[in-house]
């Protein structure tokens, strides 16, 4: 099992080890990958938050929040933020939060969605790095850049644990960079 100070290498066999596969959910054709191991073993979660963290302190020693997505970004993002020593905040599906917001809406494979921040969550010109769980199209990760831009935010990039590379979203996401720790 992982345990501080192995390698990179080392903590990342162990992650994508601990990630699931599940064909045909939540619908046929769709091959699920489901990080609940990790998130029950402290260990393997403690392994990603390191790899989160060692990128972030090399390629964003200036951040100051980190901005979670709804839902699985609130897993990793408040983690992550603590270890930095700087905020968390929330984007949540539409008519999720209290008070005044912000929202984008934005395409998905099957429909619409929207997203919102409270309009008070970011200050302009505030550095930022946004957090999510996996990657396929990204379209929930490139709605929140655009509503993290609209409070004039700088987005430094975005990460997430899993990155289905086949569903080219990272592509999307450009001109933001992308860190994934484990690509399918």
């Amino acid at each position: 099992m992982v345990i501080m100070g192995e390698k990179r290498e080392d903590k990342l066999q162990c992650i994508i080890q601990n990630i699931r596969s599940f064909p045909d959910f939540p619908t046929k054709g769709i091959l699920f990958r489901d990080i609940c191991p990790v998130l029950k073993d402290p260990k393997v979660l403690n392994a990603a938050i390191d790899l989160f963290e060692e990128h972030v302190r090399q390629t964003y020693p200036h951040v100051e929040l980190i901005v979670g997505m709804d839902a699985r970004g609130f897993l990793f993002g408040p983690l992550l933020a603590q270890r930095l020593g700087v905020g968390f905040v929330l984007v949540r599906k539409k008519g999720k939060l209290p008070g005044p917001t912000v929202s984008v809406a934005y395409t998905l494979e099957y429909g619409q969605a929207e997203v919102e921040i409270q309009e008070d969550a970011v200050k302009a010109g505030q550095k930022v790095v946004v957090i999510d769980d996996l990657l396929a199209t990204g379209g929930t990760l490139c709605a929140a850049c655009e509503l993290l831009k609209k409070l004039k935010a700088e987005v430094l990039g975005c990460m997430v644990l899993i990155e289905m590379t086949d569903l080219n979203g990272a592509e999307r996401l450009k001109p933001n960079p992308l860190f994934s720790v484990a690509q399918f």
